[in-house]
């Protein structure tokens, strides 16, 4: 008996050791990283550089400009996989920490796009500075809200050598509309009661075009649904954003990545916006069909349980292999020669 129960411990505790040595070999890139600070005339910005290993030349940089939300710089470990890939093709990845995260000094919900985009300039500025980046081949990744944030950047910065835009945001409340409405019909919402939403947040919108106080929103606001008031400010430098006009400033190649799951973009008539304001000959689409506003694959996406499982066991199989691959593939067009030992 006493045999028994030791080859059963044996057995167990060999298994939580193979399951051990599983999740850290799954979460381990072949790659550097380093952190990074960054002194700027507006404060101290900080962040990741992720480092292809081996190098042997100067490498190029792609410079992440993160979507809405309180995003850290590996965006809890999720850019990962993206920097590795990036990294197998000669390319180091920089990414900051959003003004508030990860003690980052500041606060986020007071940016403007326009300061987010002075903040990547800054991080531009310091990465031209090192000496293994090839500053010909500085080139920018954005997702969501970036689609706000990048034609501001490359309006000043006339060098940058590409830019990969995902699921992009082109006008603030028309997306917001879209959002709600598909949000609800996956929910199983009536008609009857989207659009009783929908008026309801028209009368958000109209408080925000007369700046009302932050206690004006309180007298209508749906204390199921409330904003905070920092949120509520957020907003109000921001609701007006629409990048139609800007797109104009691109004068680089420009990757435009469109899922076929995504509700919290209309894709159709982002990729008919980006058609209309970006020549034919700059502009690259691609289509995911099976993807989500994230990347991530949607039948994942939609089980908590298995986005844990994945993100646990599996994280590289959180994000869309095609994406992954496609934009791999892209960046390959710019690769430095010769960068590895």
């Amino acid at each position: 008996m006493k045999k028994t129960f030791k080859l059963t411990l044996g057995i167990v505790a060999g298994l939580a050791v193979a399951l051990i040595l599983i999740v850290l070999y799954q979460n381990s890139y072949k790659m550097t990283e380093e952190k990074i600070q960054i002194t700027t005339p507006k404060g101290l910005l900080t962040g990741t550089l992720a480092l292809p290993k081996n190098y042997s030349e100067k490498v190029g940089l792609v410079v992440f400009v993160h979507g809405d939300g309180p995003i850290n710089d590996t965006y809890d470990d999720g850019y990962k996989p993206l920097w590795e890939k990036f990294a197998s093709k000669g390319y180091a990845s920089l990414s900051l920490n959003k003004p508030g995260i990860n003690s980052a000094p500041g606060n986020w919900l007071d940016q403007s796009m326009e300061d987010r985009a002075q903040e990547i300039r800054y991080a531009i500025d310091w990465a031209r500075t090192l000496p293994m980046i090839d500053t010909q081949k500085i080139g920018l990744w954005g997702a969501s809200q970036a689609g706000w944030v990048i034609p501001k950047i490359v309006k000043e910065e006339h060098d940058i050598a590409f830019s990969i835009l995902v699921s992009p945001a082109v006008n603030w409340i028309s997306q917001g509309q879209f959002n709600t409405r598909k949000e609800m019909e996956q929910e199983g919402a009536t008609p009857q009661e989207i659009q009783k939403t929908l008026n309801y947040d028209q009368e958000i919108l109209q408080l925000l075009k007369k700046h009302a106080s932050y206690e004006e929103y309180l007298s209508i606001a749906d204390p199921e649904d409330m904003i905070s008031k920092e949120r509520w400010s957020f907003i109000g430098k921001n609701f007006r954003s629409d990048s139609t006009e800007e797109l104009s400033h691109f004068h680089s190649p420009v990757l435009l990545v469109l899922a076929g799951k995504d509700i919290n973009v209309d894709v159709k008539d982002t990729e008919r916006v980006y058609r209309q304001k970006i020549p034919a000959e700059l502009l690259s689409v691609i289509h995911l069909p099976e993807a989500d506003h994230s990347m991530m694959d949607e039948k994942i996406a939609r089980s908590k349980s298995l986005t844990f499982l994945t993100a646990v066991f599996t994280p590289r199989k959180l994000v869309n292999d095609e994406y992954l691959k496609f934009l791999a593939d892209y960046v390959n067009q710019w690769k430095p020669h010769n960068v590895f030992s």
